[in-house]
């Protein structure tokens, strides 16, 4: 089974492109969800319990627990070590499934995959891009999207040219989406021609 990293940074389409993914037949992992799904299970008692008054009626309250790590990178890197080892879990879990199934390829979708030293993890790596201007438009449509937390976000992330020259494959997203889904099959087929 080939297992492909898909990261691309905020408000490039990832989330897009693993779909588009998943629609060529390939399992998809969503760390998105695995994320929303740990924040109301396992993960809460174990957030409160560093930031206390972020777990409401069992679940995570991601704004409050945001407000409390977004520019602090002591407070974040606490977060991460709970969190990262238990979607960790939650993959080993899907891959193994998907193997079980006979999945011949399998995405696992990581937001953070350069950052973390998670290439090293994959088969290959897929990186979803688009123009600058076309993330920062995706960007500050989300609610409460501020240009100071972008700017904070992107601090984090390994900047966009640098992800590109990394990957095995780069899906643009910023030119619809017939375009991406072209670019999401040829890289399937180089993949199982390599």
């Amino acid at each position: 089974m080939l297992v492909i990293g898909l990261t691309g940074s905020i408000g490039m389409g990832k989330s897009t492109t693993a779909r588009l993914f998943a629609e060529e037949g390939a399992a998809v992992h969503d760390a998105d969800a695995t994320v929303h799904a740990l924040y109301g299970g396992p993960a809460a008692p174990l957030i409160e319990a560093a930031f206390p008054g972020t777990v409401r009626d069992g679940v995570v309250d991601r704004k409050e627990l945001g407000t409390r790590v977004l520019g602090d990178a002591a407070a974040l890197a606490k977060l991460e070590s709970i969190v990262h080892p238990l979607v960790r879990e939650a993959e080993r879990a899907f891959l193994s499934r998907a193997r079980d199934d006979g999945a011949a390829v399998a995405v696992l979708d990581i937001p953070l995959l350069f950052e973390t030293g998670r290439d090293r993890d994959v088969d290959k790596v897929v990186v979803a891009s688009a123009g600058a201007e076309e993330q920062r438009r995706r960007v500050m449509e989300r609610p409460g999207m501020t240009d100071e937390i972008f700017k904070r976000v992107l601090a984090r992330q390994t900047p966009d040219a640098e992800k590109r020259a990394r990957a095995d494959a780069v899906i643009d997203t910023g030119h619809g989406i017939e375009r991406a889904r072209a670019q999401v099959r040829a890289a399937i087929a180089d993949f199982a021609g390599s």
